[in-house]
């Protein structure tokens, strides 16, 4: 089905004030036309045949005696018929006809403004009540109207949607946040008041216990103030040149000793030099929560494939095991907060469920993004994407930020 196409404001306006000032000459000049008609067939019609034969032949040779044309004139239309003035009949008809003819424009101009008005007024409604912090009203789409109001009408209930969606998510991430900061100050402030207690001995291995779900609490913290950051477009970062497969080497470097433990391989697969402006610590904490999330997933003798490649947009850092993957119903939610694949429920073994949301921030922050897919044979597979690098800033940054 074609979808109908609609006129822009400028033409849609346009078009209607002339339909209306159009429509209006039209109905003046008939009726004018239709008076000249009756008074002109009402005079014929009293005149004798001869007298109207002599007319005919008068007004079309008006030379032949013209004393007598306009003898007959001013006897059947009137002397004042042919007389110049402001107060003739003919002005008198036209003022008639214009008081006539205002309904008709003013009601012609209400309802070619119909549209307009009924979409504003939708929009008003919703707006009023989007601002008592209801999202769930949409304004109603008013399809004859022009196509930058339904533009305009559609990114507004777009945009309810999203605030919409941002509230849900907003809810269920206090929730779960709070569930998470309760988690490891529950088993603190429970280890030390069994010490006060005297149920368990105050010796080093139950401070440290306590200090293990406290250094929890801290970086579950520090995970929390990032996104926030993020999410409010205030996350810096210190932007410099460095090399993709050096900074994912470095930290495959510190990742080796759980690799070797969990007996899986990782191959680096790259064809040439991928230089890029970004910030290199971020960068390495997106690598690293990759790694260390296809790491908790995979089984000991599993393999990992990390390739990278230029494309026409930029740089492409894909991430591929030989593992299970992940449930099919968890993978449109794998980027969001608080989210754990069922291998990894625990937080022990799953984290705060925050590291992949916060590698989608840093690679958004970096105008790239990160998806997930899984492939048909087996694993998971995490696609990295990085923006060209401009050349006019690698040579205005200076020769020791690593080029």
């Amino acid at each position: 089905m074609r979808n109908k196409k609609h006129k822009s404001l400028l033409l849609w306006i346009s078009t209607r004030i002339i339909v209306v000032a159009a429509s209006v000459l039209f109905i003046i000049m008939f009726a004018m036309w239709s008076i000249y008609a009756v008074q002109y067939y009402w005079v014929i019609h009293h005149m004798s045949p001869a007298e109207y034969q002599e007319f005919l032949t008068l007004r079309a040779n008006p030379h032949i005696n013209i004393s007598r044309f306009h003898e007959i004139v001013d006897a059947g239309w009137g002397i004042g018929y042919s007389t110049p003035s402001i107060t003739s009949l003919n002005w008198g008809w036209l003022l008639i006809f214009l008081i006539l003819a205002t309904p008709f424009i003013i009601l012609r101009c209400l309802r070619a403004a119909r549209p307009l008005t009924a979409q504003f007024s939708s929009l008003t409604e919703v707006a009023e009540i989007v601002a008592q912090g209801n999202f769930n009203q949409q304004a109603k789409l008013v399809t004859d109207g022009p196509e930058e109001m339904l533009r305009f009408s559609n990114n507004f209930n777009k945009m309810i949607s999203q605030l919409a969606l941002y509230e849900r998510e907003l809810k269920a991430s206090h929730v779960a946040a709070a569930h998470e900061l309760r988690s490891p100050l529950t088993a603190a402030m429970g280890r030390l008041q069994g010490m006060i207690d005297h149920v368990f001995p105050a010796d080093e291995k139950q401070l440290n216990m306590v200090m293990t779900q406290l250094k929890s609490l801290s970086h579950l913290t520090d995970d929390l103030h990032f996104l926030s950051l993020a999410s409010a477009g205030q996350l810096t970062l210190h932007r410099n040149v460095l090399n993709l497969e050096s900074v994912l080497k470095e930290r495959l470097t510190w990742l080796k000793p759980q690799l070797e433990a969990a007996n899986m391989s990782v191959s680096i697969e790259a064809d040439d030099e991928f230089y890029y402006v970004g910030d290199e610590f971020r960068l390495g904490q997106v690598f690293n929560i990759i790694l260390e999330n296809m790491l908790r997933y995979c089984s000991k003798g599993d393999r990992m494939f990390v390739r990278l490649r230029h494309t026409p947009q930029g740089f492409e850092i894909t991430f591929q095991d030989t593992g299970p993957g992940v449930a099919i119903d968890y993978l449109p939610h794998i980027f969001e907060r608080f989210t754990r694949g069922e291998r990894s429920r625990a937080r022990d073994l799953g984290g705060s469920g925050l590291g992949l949301s916060i590698a989608k921030e840093i690679c958004v922050a970096h105008q790239g993004s990160i998806t997930a897919t899984m492939p048909v044979d087996k694993g998971l597979l995490i696609t990295v994407n990085l923006p060209i690098l401009p050349h006019k800033l690698i040579d205005s940054l200076p020769e020791d930020t690593g080029r």
